[in-house]
């Protein structure tokens, strides 16, 4: 696996607003990359004519996998065990039999979390996967990958060694950043900040083979300080959703401003591509989705409320990690780290 031509299979239930969107996302992939087969995951019936009604032709780089159920937004995890035939437990048993080389994951991302973890199990030396997102930051085409954002709210030190190893390898091999900064997001720079947990996941990332930068704050995040900030998914989760919210309010203030008085309109009319260029540069679709780090196959996860572009940048990122052979690498860096440790300690 891993070698062209690729096989991605997609959730096509688990969008917000259903099939459609992620059926032209498809469509924009496939017209862009020529050797990649998508497998859509769904309910056949609901799926064949909403092709037919977005006028795609029959391809046969486009194959249908049925699933007679879905895991709802509200749905608990514990629900797989009575949805098994849901389309996130059987796009996760794609990748786990070998039929497809990734998995793209849209909508209730506990439910994704939990499907590719008991499908794929974990990566050997990998305790608890984390869901690493992409920031936007001052730096244009950098952005940090924040590792974990909402996978597993209590983490071990040994956890957060893992994902500094984790996310360094997928912002170098996908995101194409050369030798990536790893911080550790804590309550302050200083070496010694933080409870027992944070200062002994300093000294184990210090030994790691990573380019660890020590503690980092907040504000690093978005100041290009660093390329990967590590933290647990309480935290993680607290900042991304932080990030939603203050975009969302400060899209608000910017429109109430520039609609305030005609001379602000004007502004605004002058200004529109330095506008549109902000908002691209900070645009969830340009990344389309998330890797969960630590499973034994590629597993993407996007949100609900994803759009065809968000839709194929997700499938872009998914073919990418299979290309550049992702979880190798992980695997193979935290192998070599555990020999090198376990020899250290004797």
């Amino acid at each position: 696996m891993g070698t062209s031509p690729i096989r991605l299979a997609i959730d096509a239930m688990g969008n917000d607003n259903g099939p459609p969107p992620v059926i032209r996302g498809v469509r924009d992939f496939l017209a862009v990359d020529k050797d990649t087969t998508v497998v859509l995951v769904g309910d056949r019936a609901r799926l064949e004519p909403a092709i037919a009604a977005e006028g795609i032709p029959w391809s046969p780089r486009i194959e249908l996998v049925h699933a007679s159920q879905v895991m709802e937004m509200g749905d608990k995890v514990s629900g797989l065990r009575e949805k098994r035939d849901s389309s996130i437990m059987r796009l996760a048993a794609e990748v786990k039999e070998g039929r497809a080389d990734a998995m793209v994951a849209l909508g209730n991302t506990a439910a994704a979390v939990g499907a590719a973890t008991i499908m794929l199990r974990l990566l050997h030396g990998v305790r608890r996967p984390g869901i690493a997102v992409p920031v936007p930051t001052r730096v244009p085409g950098r952005p940090c990958v924040v590792l974990d954002m909402g996978a597993n709210t209590v983490c071990k030190p040994s956890h957060l060694l893992a994902y500094g190893v984790m996310a360094s390898l997928y912002a170098e091999r996908v995101l194409g950043i050369e030798n990536p900064r790893v911080g550790l997001l804590n309550v302050g720079e200083e070496r010694g900040k933080g409870n027992e947990a944070l200062r002994e996941a300093f000294q184990l990332l210090e030994s790691a083979p990573v380019n660890f930068v020590g503690n980092v704050e907040g504000t690093d995040i978005f100041s290009g300080t660093c390329d990967v900030a590590v933290c647990d998914g309480f935290l993680g989760n607290v900042v991304l959703k932080a990030i939603e919210g203050m975009a969302g309010a400060m899209g608000c203030w910017l429109k109430e401003s520039l609609t305030s008085s005609w001379r602000s309109r004007l502004g605004a009319w002058l200004a529109g591509g330095a506008l549109r260029e902000m908002k691209r540069r900070g645009d969830y679709a340009a990344y389309g989705g998330a890797p969960l780090l630590g499973v034994n196959g590629v597993c993407i996860i996007g949100h609900g409320r994803s759009t065809s572009e968000a839709v194929m940048n997700a499938l872009r990122v998914a073919r990418e990690s299979v290309r550049e052979r992702v979880n190798e690498r992980i695997r193979d860096s935290l192998a070599a780290f555990s020999s090198l440790h376990d020899t250290a300690s004797d």
